[in-house]
């Protein structure tokens, strides 16, 4: 294998990962926390943040300083779980303001990377697979995510349920904290109704927040925490980066509509 010299680092685009901003102090922690594993896990990779809104840096700044020092592109990761307005219009519209050549990743779900993340979270908060059938019968799962009025996001959030239900195999209801139905507590009562009143809540953020908490607080049984800080998902990140890496160049808006 070839060992990089500098020139062949400064070659590389540099990664950008774009949170979408939070209120909650905890956000950032976690994103920093993150972004500290997709260095361990790429040395030499230049790995910056921005956000859409909310916390610094946000994300036309973080472009410009990158100019600014001379780096000639960067790939966006989006840090959000499915498609959606942030990742058709938001985030393209802000790349195309800067002068450096920029690609907007995929976002990061649906993936089975981000199943594995669900279900680690889920152990962790106590669920075992259930031991016979009248326990199969008696379990189920929420998907607890954002929500988005966007048809795409909502089709990737079923995608993912659908992975995780075989995963586990109980069935997994995806809801949502906003702009979307079901919520949790409605997906949570029509469990119950099912006589699955075994039921957790898996958390489908990436890092804590007001939603977050709202949909943990509704749990009749065990809710897991945000995904972030899990193993898989830095390598999700890069895996992200690769992929746009070695997408034939074309424009950020275009890039995100095939995304």
């Amino acid at each position: 294998m070839t060992a990089y010299t500098p020139h062949h680092r400064t070659a590389r685009p540099a990664l950008v990962v774009v949170a979408h901003g939070s209120r909650d102090p905890r956000a950032l922690s976690t994103v920093r926390q993150l972004l500290e594993g997709v260095r361990a896990l790429r040395p030499g990779l230049p790995v910056h943040l921005g956000h859409i809104e909310l916390n610094a840096p946000l994300l036309p700044d973080t472009l410009a300083r990158l100019d600014a020092r001379g780096t000639r592109s960067a790939v966006l990761v989006p840090l959000l779980l499915s498609r959606g307005y942030h990742v058709r219009r938001d985030i393209p519209e802000m790349a195309a303001g800067a002068r450096l050549h920029t690609r907007v990743a995929a976002p990061l779900g649906p993936h089975p990377l981000l199943v594995d993340a669900l279900q680690a979270r889920l152990t962790e908060a106590g669920w075992r697979t259930p031991a016979d059938a009248a326990a199969r019968r008696a379990s189920g799962v929420v998907l607890a995510a954002a929500g988005s009025r966007d048809p795409d996001a909502k089709a990737d959030t079923g995608r993912t349920a659908r992975l995780l239900a075989e995963r586990l195999g109980v069935p997994v209801v995806p809801a949502y904290a906003s702009a979307a139905a079901p919520t949790v507590p409605d997906a949570l009562r029509a469990l119950a109704d099912r006589g699955r009143t075994r039921a957790a809540v898996a958390s489908y953020f990436t890092a804590p927040g007001r939603f977050a908490a709202e949909c943990a607080a509704a749990a009749p049984w065990i809710a897991s925490t945000p995904l972030a800080t899990h193993p898989a998902v830095p390598r999700l990140l890069l895996h992200r980066y690769d992929e746009a890496v070695r997408t034939p160049s074309t424009s950020p808006l275009e890039l995100a509509s095939a995304s």
